[in-house]
């Protein structure tokens, strides 16, 4: 005998939890507050450009690196062609950002975001696990990244 989940009880879910890591805390898992983007929007230029710890990727990396993440995950679901990518080049290459670069960098992060949610919607159906996981990996991967934001606000406030 098998169980199933249906389609839309998932789906919901994966949104609330999307909501939750990205936009509107709901208690799920993050204190009031605390979500991504409510997060970044205490973050200024300068602290973004400070690199973690002194020895670690700036913030600003931290943000683009998610969006990249996000970017690449969405193109692959789609095309069906999952490509090899160089996942350092952000690590290396982001630094310091100017205060119109940071806003460009959030508004990046939240375009990226809002094409996950259209690829969701755009999901009739979660015919596999790897699907389930890969939707179940955008939030680990996320809150993973906001955790570091974070740990690295308390080093630098």
């Amino acid at each position: 005998m098998t169980t199933q989940i249906q389609t839309e009880h998932f789906t919901n879910t994966l949104y609330a939890l999307l909501d939750e890591t990205f936009d509107n805390v709901h208690g799920y898992f993050l204190d009031k507050g605390t979500s991504l983007f409510e997060t970044l929007a205490t973050i200024s230029a300068e602290e973004a450009s400070i690199p973690v710890g002194g020895k670690c990727a700036t913030l600003a990396a931290q943000v683009k690196h998610v969006a990249f993440y996000l970017d690449v995950l969405e193109k692959s679901v789609r095309t069906q062609q999952f490509e090899r990518q160089d996942w350092g080049k952000i690590w290396r290459e982001t630094k310091a950002v100017t205060a119109e670069e940071w806003d460009a960098l959030k508004s990046s992060l939240r375009l990226s975001y809002d094409r996950i949610k259209a690829l969701i919607k755009d999901t009739p159906a979660w015919s596999s696990e790897v699907q389930i996981g890969g939707a179940m990996a955008t939030i680990v991967h996320t809150a993973y990244h906001l955790g570091e934001i974070r740990q690295a606000l308390c080093s630098l406030r």
